[in-house]
């Protein structure tokens, strides 16, 4: 099975401090969604898995996240893409769940559902805590600069062996290229 589990927020759309907590605040960043398309057409399954602590925090509700993802499902579908599931934490950082990345909860809980090896699953994020999560989960890691992910290369904090790419259009590019 060819896999990809993507974060959401600096990965497939521009992140914010104060968090997306609305449909007009999600933007997706640029060769982004057609990134994806270019995964669906090539045969991957594409999944997200994103921490939401605007829920724990009460800055959205359940309602406001799922009208967010209906418009990134929606746009996505414009450029011929699917995302097939959407895994999320609704923990704050100090609730102490075991699904907050960057625990590995997620990713296990997307192994187990869709019985499936994480070991030559990509896994995309813009954040420490992605890659942290994505190498305890026995997944690859792939960090994109996009989002948070130019600070930790300019902060020389990425960890040995981890891949680094412009945005997620570079990567998929890139892996299509390879296949």
């Amino acid at each position: 099975m060819k896999l990809i589990i993507l974060d959401r927020d600096g990965v497939i759309n521009h992140d914010s401090t104060e968090y997306i907590k609305s449909v007009d605040e999600w933007q997706a960043i640029p060769g982004s969604l057609q990134a994806i398309s270019n995964l669906s057409r090539n045969g991957y399954r594409i999944v997200v898995a994103t921490n939401q602590a605007g829920l724990a925090r009460g800055k959205l509700n359940i309602e406001s996240l799922n009208a967010i993802h209906r418009k990134m499902q929606n746009h996505l579908l414009q450029f011929g893409g699917k995302i097939e599931a959407i895994f999320f934490c609704p923990h704050g950082p100090n609730d102490g769940c075991k699904c907050r990345k960057p625990k590995p909860g997620l990713y296990t809980d997307i192994a187990r559902r869709l019985n499936v090896l994480l070991d030559e699953v990509y896994a995309v994020g813009d954040s420490l805590t992605d890659i942290d999560a994505a190498i305890s989960a026995g997944a690859r890691p792939i960090l994109v600069k996009t989002g948070n992910g130019q600070s930790i290369v300019d902060k020389e904090e990425v960890p040995e062996n981890v891949p680094v790419y412009d945005d997620l259009a570079e990567f998929v590019d890139t892996l299509l290229a390879q296949e």
